[in-house]
């Protein structure tokens, strides 16, 4: 081929510099324009000439740089184009040019859709992906989305470490997005974290967040657990601590696992100076593609050694196959297993130790070389068994559990199928071990935590021999040292209370002369001078002669279960004492009620006048009440009707009650109305009696004009049963009794007509747990009004309102009626 290869930038070709010098002459006039003040007497000073010469070199040296990275994507699309057309380079130089003008594209961004359409790859994927949903809306920013990619791509793999590429990844694709500062972290196998590269931080910043030990929750360790990565939009409301914390305290984050293949080597963290909007899935995807991007940088990165790391090397496989070949307890050596893509699907098994078997009784060669999910599919749902293994292997992190099912590669039954795992990652291969639990020792652990709960020890003493086996237990409740000799049993009785020989020889006698199974409980008196109460239980072992060989037997220290009887016997002693005296006091209480408040009273004599009362006790002897009545002539010939309720229950309610009514009846003979006799008996209430309380309703009855006079302390008002009609009288004001040192009390006046009967009660004949007072009332006053109307005595009727009685309060009951002749 006769025609040379024009160069860069001369004749007719496009180039990075054709491309990019134009728009940066414009910069450098237009933009920038010459430097300020030439002219001025700022500028014209050797400080401000040194300010512009130093920005003119920065413009030129950030102008050479794009035009390097550029230079080199044309060059790469040339190569593409010289093996695809079968050309030259300098033919393919020109139809570069001529491809370019024709799509209306700078040769830049057309040389990036070349090597988009030659890769195929992830960056060219993301790219496509951008190119779709932005293109419609801005041709210049959607072409130069692509161009970031590339670019970022070209310097990253031409960047000697990760430090390079934290550098050129911001400048070239995240600073475009509105990212300030990127860093790059490297996973160590124990879950630390290594800052390998950042780019935005300042130095001090980069090196106090050098390393981050395990378990720190930061954003970066967030980003590594989580597997779709983390985006935060604004860093304050996490409360995490990152890298440039202080810096932008409000902006947004990113934190994007860097993995390739299934495995993660480290964590890609991106800055923003504001809060984060939520991002379209164009970005995310452009954002993961240069995550993996760091992810081939990571592979080839070497930790630095933590504060507290020691210097290891990784095996190789064949060095992680001895060491599974040297354990006492089943492996499987694992490498991961990938698809076309490179995505990991499954973990192939390398190798199987000697202690493997297989539970479908297939020979290890078999095993070995085969998938691990081919060969037990049951390991996907052994409690997430692949999903633990797959972890171990993306992270590094080792994973190790107490007492995990593991039912599909056990041959033993789903019930024993419990074992320790312990899973690990060497180099590129998983180490994966389990012990399965051995049933006999997990049964003598049992045991052992029993005989310590339960405070036993075990014994064995050889008749011929007279060797003597303790367990520490035993040795433990006898307070003696395990190194000194075991107690024989023919030598309990030393040891014992000397009250308890006579129990402990009748015990070794049964034992030792009769050969049957014995128990006994003594005080055993211990070198420290403790005494506990210890029970024996032994039983002889006999050979075929039937002659006595050994003994086995076990002590139980039961002091915690003779101290809990003895106080139980006096609790009970107590209770019982307790419940005489409270037979005795209720007995007393009734008594002492029942000799002031008869069920029934003899009638007055009182012309024109029937007078009858029903007092009906509590059903339960321990809610003795206060409720009193009285009926009684006074010299004046008035009659005195009260009830009352002295609140509470018991002997002191039943003395109060005492002492309202025998006050009553003394004030009554001073001829006062009841609303004064009422404020007598609220200052006897509130300062003679202890402070109680009670209600009463009060009346005196004028058989000369067939009046009746009335107040009320707090208590349910008379109810008046005329004819058919059975109405409650008004309720006049007046506060309960003994809650004020003085109270005044309305008084009332009715006038009585013949064959009218009034109704004096306290509330336990209406009272309901379950229904209004008022409810309750109506219900009294229906059964009276039929009362009434049936031809009746007055105790007939109040026998009546008694047993037609709804209340549910088991409290005692007082009913005092008058009916007008």
């Amino acid at each position: 081929m006769s025609e040379q290869p024009a160069e860069p930038g001369r004749g007719g070709e496009p180039t990075l510099e054709s491309a990019t010098a134009s728009g940066a002459s414009s910069r450098s006039v237009g933009a920038d324009g010459p430097p300020a003040g030439f002219g001025g007497a700022a500028a014209a000073s050797p400080v401000g000439r040194l300010a512009a010469t130093v920005e003119r070199l920065s413009r030129e040296v950030r102008a050479a740089q794009a035009e390097a990275e550029g230079r080199a994507l044309i060059e790469l699309a040339k190569g593409i184009l010289v093996e695809r057309l079968g050309c030259g380079p300098a033919q393919a130089a020109r139809q570069l040019t001529e491809l370019a003008e024709q799509a209306q594209l700078t040769s830049l961004e057309f040389a990036v859709d070349v090597i988009n359409q030659a890769a195929r790859d992830r960056m060219s994927e993301v790219a496509d992906a951008f190119l779709a949903a932005t293109r419609a809306a801005d041709d210049t920013e959607s072409d130069s989305a692509a161009v970031r990619l590339r670019a970022a791509e070209s310097g990253a793999l031409a960047a000697d470490d990760t430090q390079a590429v934290a550098d050129a990844l911001l400048e070239q694709a995240l600073r475009p997005l509105g990212a300030v500062a990127v860093a790059i972290w490297a996973a160590g196998s124990d879950g630390s974290l290594t800052l390998a590269g950042s780019a935005g931080f300042s130095p001090a910043e980069a090196t106090r967040w050098r390393y981050v030990p395990p378990d720190v929750a930061t954003v970066a360790r967030c980003g590594l657990t989580e597997r779709a990565g983390q985006w935060i939009a604004s860093l304050a409301e996490t409360g995490l601590p990152s890298i440039g914390l202080h810096h932008h305290p409000d902006g947004g984050r990113a934190a994007v696992p860097a993995g390739v293949g299934g495995r993660i080597h480290g964590v890609l963290e991106i800055a923003w100076p504001t809060p984060l909007p939520p991002q379209p899935p164009q970005i995310v995807r452009q954002v993961e593609a240069l995550a993996e991007l760091c992810a081939h940088t990571l592979e080839t990165y070497t930790l630095p050694l933590g504060p507290t790391q020691e210097p290891r090397l990784l095996p190789d496989a064949a060095e992680l196959i001895d060491l599974a070949d040297g354990l006492h307890d089943p492996a499987l050596v694992l490498v991961p297993h990938l698809d076309g893509a490179g995505h990991l699907v499954d973990f192939r098994i390398q190798h199987v130790n000697n202690r493997f078997l297989d539970p479908a009784g297939r020979p290890r060669a078999v095993v070995s070389g085969a998938l691990l999910l081919e060969a037990y599919p049951m390991a996907a749902g052994d409690s997430e068994l692949f999903q633990r293994i797959e972890r171990v292997y993306a992270t590094g992190e080792p994973f190790r559990a107490r007492r995990m099912n593991l039912t599909a590669l056990v041959d033993q039954v789903p019930l024993a199928a419990v074992a320790d795992i312990s899973v690990s990652r060497h180099g590129t291969a998983v180490l994966f071990i389990w012990r399965i639990e051995d049933e006999t020792a997990r049964l003598a652990s049992l045991l052992q935590h029993a005989q310590r709960l339960g405070r036993i020890g075990g014994f064995e003493q050889h008749v011929l021999t007279g060797e003597i086996t303790w367990n520490g237990q035993l040795f433990d409740l006898f307070g003696r040292p395990q190194s000194s000799t075991p107690v024989a049993l023919e030598e309990l009785p030393a040891h014992a209370h000397p009250d308890d020989g006579t129990s402990i020889r009748h015990f070794l006698r049964t034992l030792l002369h009769h050969r049957r199974p014995a128990s006994a409980a003594f005080r055993l008196q211990r070198p420290d001078g403790v005494t506990r109460h210890i029970r024996v239980v032994a039983e002889p072992v006999l050979d075929t002669d039937s002659r006595l060989l050994l003994v086995r037997g076990a002590c139980q220290d039961i002091s915690a279960q003779h101290w809990t009887e003895v106080a139980l016997a006096a609790t009970r002693d107590q209770l019982a004492h307790t419940e005489q005296q409270a037979t005795e006091r209720n007995r007393l209480t009734l008594q002492l009620q029942h000799a002031i408040m008869p069920p029934t009273q003899a009638p007055l004599r009182v012309p024109d006048l029937q007078v009858a009362v029903r007092y009906r006790p509590a059903e339960t002897e321990q809610l003795v009440g206060g409720d009193w009545y009285d009926a009684v002539v006074l010299p004046s010939r008035m009659v005195l009707l009260c009830v009352g309720d002295v609140a509470g229950h018991g002997i002191e309610a039943a003395t109060s009650m005492v002492v309202l009514r025998n006050a009553l009846r003394g004030l009554a003979v001073t001829g006062a109305g009841p609303g004064q006799l009422l404020s007598w008996l609220n200052i006897v209430a509130h300062n003679l009696t202890g402070g109680i309380t009670a209600t009463a309703v009060c009346g005196l009855y004028d058989p000369a004009r067939r009046t009746l006079r009335w107040a009320r302390a707090g208590h349910l008002p008379p109810v008046l049963v005329r004819g058919t009609e059975a109405t409650p009288l008004p309720l006049l004001k007046g506060m309960l009794l003994g809650v004020l040192p003085e109270v005044a009390y309305e008084e009332d006046e009715i006038q009585l007509n013949a064959e009218d009967t009034l109704l004096m009660y306290t509330d336990g004949l209406i009272e309901r747990r379950d229904r209004s007072v008022e409810e309750s009332l109506t219900h009294l006053l229906t059964t009276a009004r039929t009362a009434r109307t049936d031809p009746s005595t007055l105790d007939q009727q109040l026998d009546r309102l008694l047993t037609y009685s709804r209340s549910d309060t088991d409290d005692d009951t007082c009913i005092v009626g008058i009916r007008v002749g």
